[in-house]
């Protein structure tokens, strides 16, 4: 009885360990240990965002495919509240980087975001596309037009492309910050400020002024918003059933 009781409780750990080798293969991450009573959700984007191509394998990437349903499923979720986005990227497919800010822009919860380290390229609309954004003193954001390679483009259709693409990025950014447009262009198409780049490094302190990100922040004051944001959830949905 004892070895079957042994036996039942290996295969049950191996169906444990299973279901949490497809967990990380189907979303790339497990469940971080949280409190019981937990009502936050954290969602991190870090390294490369992976879109249509898959990357090298010694790349850092955040694969878009695995956050699609997350996104899904902390909006059906009733015991998620509120959403904290952490940042530190590098950029990535923009199609896949619009496809994530447009959804995170759409959710119905508060969201918050989190500048940590980097928020370059298409990490530029996904740090504004939550209700709220702060960058730590430290972190960068880069902003440079979109392009495929360093090469000359010939083909007229392709620019065309890239051209529309852009706008639809310049077109998000002001519209989910309080950057003007004029703004967000000049530091887009400035030149010498990087190496061999074309576009501008944007610090903490200057994301802030020139209205790309809302605060000068990290996780305290992050938390601190977003805990407003929900208490403003739940008072405008009891004035609803009231």
């Amino acid at each position: 009885m004892a070895k079957e009781n042994q036996q039942g409780e290996k295969k049950e750990e191996q169906g444990n360990s299973s279901q949490l080798v497809q967990k990380i293969q189907a979303l790339g991450q497990t469940n971080l240990p949280q409190a019981p009573d937990s009502n936050i959700h954290v969602l991190s984007i870090i390294g490369q965002v992976e879109g249509h191509v898959q990357l090298p394998p010694q790349n850092k990437t955040t694969k878009y495919e695995h956050l699609l349903p997350q996104l899904i499923a902390i909006e059906q979720n009733p015991k998620i509240e509120g959403v904290i986005i952490l940042l530190n990227t590098v950029g990535g497919d923009v199609e896949a980087g619009l496809a994530l800010s447009e959804m995170i822009a759409s959710m119905s919860k508060p969201t918050v975001s989190i500048v940590l380290g980097g928020g370059h390229s298409i990490g530029v609309p996904i740090a504004v596309s939550t209700d709220y954004s702060f960058i730590v003193p430290t972190a960068t954001m880069t902003i440079h037009p979109v392009r495929l390679t360093g090469l000359v483009i010939g083909v007229p259709q392709t620019f065309e492309y890239l051209d529309k693409m852009q706008e639809r990025v310049i077109q998000f950014v002001i519209g989910h910050s309080d950057i003007k447009e004029e703004k967000f262009k000049d530091l887009m198409f400035a030149k010498g400020n990087l190496t061999r780049d074309i576009g501008t490094n944007v610090i903490g302190t200057d994301a802030v002024e020139y209205g790309l990100i809302d605060e000068v922040g990290g996780v305290n004051e992050a938390m601190k918003k977003l805990s407003e944001f929900i208490d403003q959830s739940k008072g405008q949905e009891d004035q609803v059933i009231q």
